[in-house]
């Protein structure tokens, strides 16, 4: 867990406010006892979690694609390569949707707005050489030309809910 206690705040500020302005239809599947707490999803979505990112075409026609996600800091971050179709989409219309979904037991979905972590032509994010390190670390050093191959996003939440049918063994899991 890398998260602050400030982070779970306001992560767990979101995730109630998310499920409580939800339809009742979503509330009847997601309840509180099928969801997880800011502390449980952060144990949880741990390392490289497979996200379903859906963007959408400058004539709104929508596009989904999948994207290694690492829930850091209460938040999604994902990258690409630069010439990718989702890159071109997401510097014109930066609302994306995620999903991570582990069969049925587990599903984190969320709305929000990307920021560009590390603009080519731009100043990068000032948390970007701790984010960079963390990549290097997880792929390795040379899986990239860092500089010029990727770009890297943060998933600025505005809603976020997750599905959770059996805690104690998702729970179970994440230990092992």
């Amino acid at each position: 867990m890398r998260e602050t206690p400030e982070e779970l705040k306001e992560l767990q500020a979101l995730l109630d406010a998310s499920l409580s302005h939800s339809t009742t239809h979503l509330r009847s599947i997601i309840n509180t006892e099928r969801t997880l707490t800011a502390e449980q999803l952060t144990e949880v979505v741990t390392g490289m979690c497979t996200l379903a990112l859906s963007t959408v075409t400058a004539k709104g026609e929508p596009r989904i694609s999948g994207v290694d996600g690492h829930f850091l800091h209460g938040k999604w971050h994902f990258g690409t390569a630069r010439g990718a179709a989702k890159a071109r989409h997401l510097a014109a219309r930066p609302a994306v949707s995620v999903a991570h979904m582990r069969g049925e037991d587990l599903g984190v979905f969320t709305h929000g707005t990307v920021e560009i972590l590390n603009p080519q032509d731009g100043e990068s994010a000032a948390d970007w050489p701790d984010l960079l390190s963390y990549f290097k670390t997880f792929y390795g050093e040379d899986f990239f030309d860092w500089d010029n191959e990727v770009v890297y996003y943060r998933l600025h939440p505005h809603w976020i809910t997750v599905y959770a049918p059996d805690i104690a063994k998702l729970a179970a899991e994440s230990r092992s």
